[in-house]
């Protein structure tokens, strides 16, 4: 499969079909040491302890969101200084997107700014978080608000680590899959239907769509904001969750809620709702949320990055396939919104 160039603050490509042992071994020998941040569970399915890599070390990471947090940061710092990591040197995120966002702030915090490598191997990870240069932790105010902008040096997408996963988190990450449908590629949304059968094709098509507009707008200025459908409500349901929800399934109910104040603001037609709910749920995503959280999301969403002042700004579709942005958007839109995805 063709690889996947995108330029940004240093250009980098995508690959694919690719051996991670064997691309692992070749990062190595490009550098002095090698850390690579690893989940303890994948440390032991992945057998790490049994591969004979020289020039690396490995360092066992707790699972998930809890890996993203300013203690843990701290340990992965005081494993860089014990390890001698030095400019010669390089970071790999082995495992999903929390891992990859990790590694990449640890990488661009550290001598402030190291080359670092991803290794995916979620289907989210693939299509998402790896890819784009977008690092960073969670903070108890909201997920991803300390961060920077710190492109890996390659990204190394192996197909194979897809068999590992429960369908749980193979349908959260269609999730991110499908938002590349909805706002730039409507072709995704066709091969979705038969997604095992076309899988290999949408996570080609998805990074595509990423990279195409990150090496437009790589600090977001504002075509990057599109990447963010769905994400506004979707990032504050994950904070409400305590990261209990997969990312995925957080947005997915907010795909649904974006799709609904695209309606409720008079630009998405009611049957593209109707389809953004019918593909969602073809992956058992989830597309309502409890009633009585309403306020609490809003001051959650008031914290998001992609608010300016008391404003909550949100990306909507005009059509499928047509990014709007919705900048004014009344209380009584999003009460109503908000009612048409409630449970």
């Amino acid at each position: 499969m063709k690889p996947i160039s995108i330029t940004a603050e240093r250009d980098y490509d995508v690959i694919f079909d690719r051996s991670w042992v064997r691309e692992l071994e070749k990062i190595s020998e490009s550098f002095d040491k090698t850390l690579v941040l690893i989940p303890k569970s994948l440390y032991q399915l992945f057998g790490i302890s049994k591969i004979e890599l020289s020039k690396i070390r490995f360092l066992q990471t707790p699972e998930g969101e809890a890996a993203k947090t300013q203690d843990y940061l701290q340990t992965v710092w005081q494993e860089c200084g014990n390890y001698g990591l030095t400019r010669s040197d390089c970071i790999v995120g082995l495992g999903g997107g929390s891992t990859t966002d990790l590694a990449g702030f640890a990488a661009a915090t550290w001598l402030r700014g190291i080359n670092w490598h991803a290794i995916p191997t979620s289907l989210a990870g693939m299509v998402d978080a790896a890819i784009g240069g977008k690092t960073g932790i969670n903070s108890e105010h909201g997920k991803n608000l300390i961060g920077a902008f710190h492109s890996p040096n390659s990204v190394i997408v192996d197909f194979t680590f897809l068999e590992t996963l429960s369908d749980r988190d193979f349908n959260a990450g269609m999730a991110e899959v499908l938002k590349a449908g909805f706002i730039v590629d409507p072709k995704i949304l066709e091969l979705a239907l038969e997604a095992k059968a076309n899988l290999q094709e949408l996570i080609w098509r998805s990074i595509k769509v990423k990279a195409d507009v990150v090496s437009s707008d790589f600090k977001e200025s504002k075509l990057r904001e599109i990447l963010n459908y769905g994400h506004t409500l979707g990032h504050a349901i994950e904070a409400n969750e305590n990261y209990e929800l997969r990312h995925g399934e957080a947005v997915a109910i907010g795909l649904v809620f974006a799709a609904e104040l695209s309606n409720v603001t008079g630009n998405l037609a009611g049957e593209e709702v109707a389809k953004h709910r019918e593909l969602l749920t073809k992956f058992n995503l989830p597309i309502s949320y409890r009633a009585g959280e309403f306020q609490k999301l809003i001051d959650l969403m008031a914290g998001d990055k992609k608010s300016r002042g008391k404003r909550v700004r949100f990306i909507g579709l005009g059509e499928i396939g047509k990014v709007i942005w919705m900048e004014s958007v009344t209380s009584d839109q999003l009460k109503l919104a908000y009612e048409r995805i409630s449970s």
